[in-house]
């Protein structure tokens, strides 16, 4: 027997579980373990005390109550989830417990005293409490923006429906697959199997369908789902939202319609700009051709010579004729920059830059420009076009020299990675007048001029033309001031090009 009781003293006193006895109507606290001393929280000198002198807090609680209740009827009381506000260190701090006063009998069967068990489950409370909160924040989320929620159990088929759910779909009574698959577009029920099925090996379900409401028209929704399994693998349910998105729908619709007008209209402005060319090059080259024969011929056919007078007259028609054969020039070259899609070719860069300098070798004797070229790599592209887009360059540095130096060109090239692929990053130098920072976006416009066409012969459409043909090329072409002089473009062209044609 005494080893009995021993065995029991020392399990009260190493659980974790608060246990006291209190005994007599003022339920003085005979048995306290170590537990029950820290829950009540006033010193582990309790014992002989009376249950109130210990907690006075608890009497405002009906706690106190309860545990005389129990004694004196001998039915036990069980308190959940109850809150009980105790006062530690001289604050009053506020926990919930599950607690229970048993009453204890003696060998005749009367009550003498009373047993308290009690579990804190502060933190449980506390986090159903979040736990609520967050739920009934996503309830009200998901009310406000028109979406609703479903979760279907796949063991029994009963399908569970919250905020929008049943108005989106017209269902009003039982919720049910088929009753589902009836409100769908015909011609949507396949997309619906096939996103389930993808779902079997992803867990994830994803799809939009028309829902076909009762006066024929359809609705656009978007449904997501998430297949939950249980600790075998197997699926046990689907939960998901579905979204009205009939006016997104809309909005994609309008904007499809405004590309595809603006489209039409770039085509018909496209096909404009084309008979512009074709007028530019049968109409006004052939004027402007006769005109310098003409004057060609009557240089020839007058013996005597002409006066002083006659012959600046003539000249000045001559430089004009000529000035407007470059800009029509110009206009044909940049309206046909993207005329036709051009094939992609291995094109080396050195070999392009050395055509340029056969094509502008009078101008670089007549300046006596130094033309100094690195060596640089090979690219894909349309040759024709980066002849172009160098010749350009080099003349636009030729053209704008300074009187007092002879030009100097410095071309040169280095291999960089751009966006994970190799690129090529070309710097063209000049000495020659140079660009005010202001001016660096400019120069690249169609018909942008920085100075008068007396003092610089052009059209306005050299570097212009120069940015359509890096463009076409998936690259990019910058301008910056140099210091004290001239200027510095820089071209960045792609190695590799990811399509057969530009």
């Amino acid at each position: 027997m005494e080893r009995t009781l021993q065995i029991l003293k020392d399990a009260v006193e190493n659980t974790h579980l608060p246990i006291g006895v209190y005994t007599g109507e003022e339920l003085r606290i005979e048995v306290a373990n170590p537990a029950m001393i820290n829950t009540l929280g006033k010193g582990g000198d309790v014992i002989g005390r009376t249950y109130f002198e210990v907690v006075p807090e608890i009497e405002k609680q009906h706690i106190f109550h309860e545990a005389l209740q129990a004694y004196r009827t001998g039915v036990p009381f069980h308190a959940r989830d109850k809150r009980v506000d105790l006062i530690m260190d001289g604050e009053e701090n506020t926990f919930y417990f599950n607690y229970s006063f048993i009453p204890l009998f003696d060998a005749k069967g009367k009550v003498y005293g009373v047993m308290n068990t009690g579990m804190d489950v502060t933190e449980l409370h506390l986090a159903r409490e979040q736990a609520q909160s967050a739920s009934e924040q996503l309830r009200m989320a998901v009310e406000s923006s028109g979406m609703g929620t479903y979760e279907i159990d796949l063991l029994t088929g009963n399908i569970t429906t919250s905020g929008n759910f049943r108005s989106i779909w017209n269902i009003q009574g039982t919720v049910t697959n088929d009753a589902i698959i009836s409100r769908l577009h015909p011609e949507d029920i396949p997309v619906r199997e096939e996103a389930h099925r993808q779902a079997e090996h992803t867990g994830v379900i994803s799809y939009q369908a028309r829902i076909i409401n009762e006066d024929q028209s359809v609705r656009w929704t978007s449904i997501t789902g998430k297949i939950l399994r249980d600790e075998t693998g197997a699926a046990v349910k689907i939960t998901g939202i579905i979204e009205d998105i009939g006016c997104r729908k809309a909005l994609e619709q309008q904007l499809r319609e405004e590309a595809q007008r603006s489209n039409e209209e770039l085509r018909r402005s496209n096909e404009e700009l084309l008979h512009f060319a074709n007028l530019v090059s049968h109409d006004l080259k052939e004027p402007v051709r006769k005109i310098k024969t003409f004057i060609s011929r009557l240089r020839d056919s007058v013996q005597d010579g002409f006066s002083e007078k006659q012959a600046f007259y003539l000249d000045k028609i001559d430089h004009t004729a000529q000035r407007m054969g470059n800009v029509i020039e110009g206009i044909l070259a940049y309206s046909g920059a993207d005329k036709k899609k051009r094939p992609v070719e291995a094109v080396g860069l050195n070999e392009v830059l050395e055509q340029v300098k056969g094509d502008l070798e009078l101008a670089i004797e007549e300046k006596d420009a130094v033309l100094i070229i690195a060596e640089l790599p090979e690219i894909e592209g349309s040759k024709a076009l980066l002849q172009q887009l160098f010749y350009n360059l080099v003349h636009n540095a030729l053209k704008f020299s300074r009187s007092e130096e002879p030009p100097r060109i410095i071309i040169a090239g280095e291999i960089t990675e751009f966006e994970q692929r190799p690129w090529v990053r070309i710097r063209i130098q000049d000495n020659g007048i140079g660009i005010e920072k202001g001016f660096t976006e400019r120069v690249f416009k169609a018909f942008e001029r920085l100075h008068s066409k007396d003092q610089y012969e052009g059209s306005g459409l050299g570097l212009s033309l120069c940015r359509k043909i890096t463009e076409r090329h998936g690259g990019n072409i910058t301008v910056s001031p140099n210091t004290p002089v001239g200027s510095v473009f820089t071209v960045m062209l792609p190695l590799k090009q990811a399509q057969s044609t530009i």
